[in-house]
């Protein structure tokens, strides 16, 4: 049962990692639409303060395709995990499997 655990604790990290990744992107699209909108804005601080932005943008753009990277990377080193205990348990993995099915047989069946 522990691995069955670690396994669905990857999975929720995978996902909130997922959510994130996906939440930084919608800031820095969010972040360039402001700086386009205000493209026409005078003043040397204005200017001043867009070309920051775009800088930071760029290195925050870099940063999470890096991330993305490492988690792309890391997900499949859990599969490839994920795979091997099977290989090297199979009896465990079929009786996880069967306890799983059947708790899931028994929910739907309360509704």
């Amino acid at each position: 049962m522990n691995a069955k655990r670690a396994i669905a604790k990857h999975t929720d990290i995978a996902d909130s990692k997922d959510k994130l990744m996906e939440d930084l992107r919608l800031v820095v699209a969010d972040a360039e639409e402001l700086l386009r909108a205000t493209a026409n804005q005078a003043g040397e601080g204005a200017s001043a303060a867009r070309a920051r932005i775009q800088e930071n943008l760029q290195v925050v753009k870099s940063r999470l395709d890096s991330a993305e990277e490492a988690v792309v990377e890391r997900a499949r080193r859990a599969a490839k995990d994920a795979d091997q205990y099977v290989h090297e348990n199979p009896w465990q993995a079929i009786g996880i499997s069967a306890c799983v099915g059947a708790i899931v047989g028994m929910l739907i069946a309360r509704r």
